[in-house]
């Protein structure tokens, strides 16, 4: 598959309300660069009403964009050239399959990202492997809400999880996510293809959703039926701006917040049932 490569270049103090913003769009990967982040969509997708959309936020966000077409062959070689190994404090440590080994970390993970969005980069996964770093797993049953490269599945299968059910909206991710789990010798994660819909278990003591606001928002009610009593709902992706909101609809779904960090523009929550 084809990808529209859109080349973001905004202001260091507008990217993360922009990344936002682009985030509740079809995109399916970001990454940083000097001015700004790359954009990446599949062209399936209607770029017609994407830029659309585009200029609609540049009415009150001031960036700039070019875009080119990149060949799904020439995806595995951008990863290679700029993917580099992420090493959150001793505890974790990322990298991809050409990279060397990473000695000084209590876990390592590989991850070959492909068009799947999580790396370890961005601020919001760094803060959930930090704040994961803090939970206990062991014998835990894990719903990873959006999962991705599949890469907080993966770590929760190493801090001792029994049972992880991993579900993202996006085909690759899935695939993805099945692809780094066989890298990783993690065998105890089923992953589904679909919205939140398709879970239908329930009683989870733990779940991780690396989201956005919105889809955060429109998923509580259920999230809320799905994690057991003193049960822990681990959000990210949230703007510190929108924190405060998030904490006021998650109260009316019995979740009290525990702990917060914080990160650049993001915020991670913990939040107990």
């Amino acid at each position: 598959m084809n990808y529209w490569q859109y080349k973001i270049s905004v202001e260091p103090r507008q990217s993360d309300i922009l990344l936002a913003f682009l985030s509740e769009l079809p995109f399916d990967t970001f990454e940083e660069t000097e001015v700004g982040f790359n954009a990446y969509i599949s062209e399936k997708e209607d770029v017609v009403n994407i830029e659309a959309t585009l200029s609609n936020i540049q009415d009150r966000h001031s960036f700039t964009y070019e875009k080119e077409i990149i060949p799904h062959r020439n995806w595995n070689a951008e990863w290679e050239a700029s993917f580099q190994p992420v090493k959150v404090l001793n505890f974790c440590g990322i990298r991809a399959d050409f990279h060397l080994p990473m000695q000084d970390v209590k876990h390592e993970i590989i991850i070959n990202p492909k068009m799947a969005f999580g790396t370890g980069h961005h601020e919001t996964t760094f803060m959930m492997i930090q704040a994961m770093r803090e939970l206990s797993f062991r014998g835990a049953k894990v719903l990873d809400f959006g999962c991705g490269t599949g890469i907080l599945a993966i770590l929760a299968s190493k801090l001792g999880a029994s049972i992880i059910d991993a579900v993202d909206i996006e085909r690759e991710a899935y695939d993805n996510t099945l692809e780094n789990a066989q890298i990783n010798n993690v065998d105890n994660i089923q992953v589904y293809h679909g919205t939140l819909d398709v879970i239908l278990d329930s009683a989870y003591d733990v779940v991780l959703a690396n989201i956005n606001r919105n889809v955060i928002l429109d998923a509580l009610p259920v999230l809320a039926e799905k994690i057991k009593r003193n049960g822990v709902l681990l959000l990210s992706g949230i703007l510190q701006e929108d924190r405060l909101i998030i904490e006021t609809f998650a109260d009316d779904f019995r979740f009290t917040v525990d702990e917060r960090l914080t990160r650049g523009n993001w915020a991670c929550l913990k939040l107990l049932k």
